[in-house]
């Protein structure tokens, strides 16, 4: 396997800590490597010296004469005054770009809802960070870094980059590395996995999966004093282990030990008694949601919600940006109010919402950590143990150290820990996580994720992130053209759902004078024949009639789960007819979207 490029006794260090120290590391031809380690260890860094952006103090990089590299920075920016074609193809004639496929698939993947003319100045931060991580992937690279190439991308636009990597280069060719926090995106893409930690690099077999059983086996025969750490694993690794079997098949190396480990691992979460003591604590009704809807002027944004909220209910909810999850969300806490239908909540409902915001540190930024969890209250009783703020403060990463740091020091991924810990012990009982993610390691995820299970009321999480969906919730629904509708085959549903154009009436629709990429492409679904003439007018008439039907029986489906939720459980006759139409309105709905996303590829292809 031919070298790419590669680090030898690499030395870095800074006035305050040595960052590496004797550090050898190589790039090899076919590698995919996912970089994972705490915030602060050198991940970026590391990218940075294996690309020549910053040079070591000691040591060298090495790169195979005539390979190029092409890297996607945390900090890397475009050119505000250039439009968005600029900024992707440069000054390339549109026949010459338009004829490369693999162009056309990064637009459609990345920048479908954006007007191709657009100056990026007028972007905001998200649109304009996936404008440059366009710009690059449009090149020809042998070696291709990423640094948190996911932030600001969809659970869409994520799986279409993870298809885009895995087909970008044959097997036994090109390099990639990518430091992220998405795990479902490391298992994904990544062949092998580097871990960054205390002044080293230690490679791992595998993706996120395989590395977790490696460091499980690794752990039990470290020192008494990783006990603590070791545990949180365990759980982390029952999780993956009754996951999906493609999870860990990539492991080349004997996991016996590992599978020991795990062997009388309760499961994640006690689902039962989280639920008596969420019905204790809740009573029966949390928040009825009942034929709701909600409109700004003549923008319709939501129309017949339907949704029962359950005590010790645990549900993700999907959808596009602006689609109107936050407006669902504000029904639900009572910041919006509906034009239509009505919201009921229970007397003794509480509602807690982690926000990206981090508002709940505003009064306290000049205060000491120790001096803010003194204020709340002296214990915290979470999976049946009663735990003191300061313990509590030791699950989420904290050191006794950092206790007398104010609020202002702390880094961005310690801030949201504390935002969490502070939500905790105000001891909600309905808690709505808002992409909790941000500014998260892996490790910090996975303490986030074993909090969580503990909690034991109702969890509503927004998340692109599919793992952490996955791991913590049991249920989730979408927001698609402005219904509420529930994915009873999870995220793997939503993401066909879309494929075939169902919500393509929502932002995520390509606006007229918009990008000329369809976004049929970005789901990788191959392009039928170009249609003209007679036949394209007629095939356009025949979408847009599918798009009304489509619409029509959802509305039509939706009321028919009222009538049997309302009708005489008893009647078993008249339950078996309700289900039968039922039935035979989903098939008829599965087909018509099915020609739908045929037509569409003839469209748009």
């Amino acid at each position: 396997m031919a070298h790419l490029l590669g680090a030898e006794a690499l030395h870095l260090e800074y006035p305050t800590r040595v960052v590496f120290d004797s550090v050898t590391i190589g790039l090899n031809e076919g590698d995919r490597v996912g970089i994972v380690g705490r915030n602060g260890d050198g991940k970026s860094t590391l990218l940075k010296l294996l690309s020549g952006r910053i040079e070591p103090d000691g040591g060298r990089v090495t790169r195979r004469r005539g390979v190029t590299l092409g890297m996607l920075d945390q900090a890397d920016t475009v050119d505000p005054a250039l439009t968005v074609a600029q900024a992707v193809v440069g000054d390339l004639d549109e026949h010459v770009w338009a004829g490369d496929a693999k162009v056309r698939d990064v637009i459609a993947g990345l920048l479908g809802d954006l007007d191709w003319h657009a100056v990026v100045g007028t972007l905001s931060g998200g649109q304009r960070r996936r404008v440059a991580l366009a710009a690059l992937l449009v090149g020809d690279w042998d070696v291709v870094f990423l640094d948190e190439p996911t932030n600001h991308l969809d659970v869409e636009g994520i799986a279409w980059l993870a298809e885009h990597l895995k087909r970008r280069w044959p097997a036994s060719q090109g390099g990639l590395a990518v430091v992220t926090h998405d795990r479902w995106f490391l298992d994904e893409v990544s062949t092998s996995t580097w871990e960054v930690h205390d002044r080293i690099i230690e490679p791992f077999e595998g993706g996120y999966a395989a590395y977790i059983l490696q460091r499980v086996e690794r752990d039990r025969m470290a020192a008494a004093s990783e006990a603590k750490r070791q545990n949180l694993l365990r759980k982390e690794l029952a999780w993956l282990r009754r996951g999906a079997p493609a999870r860990t098949s990539k492991p080349k190396f004997r996991i016996d030990a590992a599978e020991e480990l795990i062997a009388d691992e309760p499961p994640v979460r006690d689902t039962v008694s989280l639920t008596q003591m969420a019905t204790a604590r809740l009573g029966k009704d949390v928040v009825d949601v009942i034929d709701a809807g909600v409109s700004f002027g003549d923008k319709r944004v939501l129309e017949g919600v339907e949704w029962r909220i359950a005590p010790g209910e645990r549900t993700g909810i999907l959808g596009v940006n602006g689609a109107g999850k936050s407006t669902l969300l504000g029904l639900v806490t009572g910041a919006v109010q509906p034009t239509s239908g009505t919201v009921k909540r229970g007397k003794t409902v509480k509602i807690a919402t982690l926000t990206q915001q981090l508002a709940e540190l505003d009064d306290v930024k000049n205060d000491r950590v120790s001096e803010v969890i003194g204020r709340y209250r002296s214990s915290y009783v979470a999976g049946g143990k009663e735990l003191t703020p300061g313990q509590l403060l030791e699950r989420l990463g904290f050191t006794s150290a950092q206790l007398s740091t104010p609020v202002k020091d702390l880094s961005g991924g310690q801030k949201r820990r504390l935002q969490l810990l502070l939500i905790l012990l105000d001891e909600p009982n309905v808690l709505i996580l808002d992409e909790p993610t941000n500014d998260l390691d892996t490790d910090m995820l996975a303490a986030l994720e074993d909090l969580l299970d503990s909690f034991p009321g109702t969890l509503l999480v927004v998340s692109h992130d599919r793992y952490l969906v996955e791991r913590v919730t049991d249920q989730q629904y979408a927001v698609l053209d402005g219904r509420f509708r529930h994915l009873p085959g999870g995220l793997e549903e939503y993401l066909r759902l879309r494929a075939a154009g169902v919500g393509a009436g929502g932002p995520a629709a390509v606006q007229p004078g918009g990008s000329p990429a369809s976004g049929s492409a970005a789901s990788g679904a191959p392009s039928g024949p170009a249609l003209a003439g007679a036949e394209l007018r007629a095939a356009e008439k025949e979408r847009s009639s599918l798009e009304r039907k489509i619409n029509k029986l959802t509305g039509d489906i939706e009321k028919l789960h009222r009538r049997i939720a309302e009708f005489d459980q008893s009647d078993y006759v008249g339950l078996g007819t309700l289900t039968a139409e039922l039935t035979a309105l989903e098939t008829q709905i599965t087909e018509l979207e099915t020609r739908w996303l045929e037509l569409s590829e003839q469209l748009d292809g």
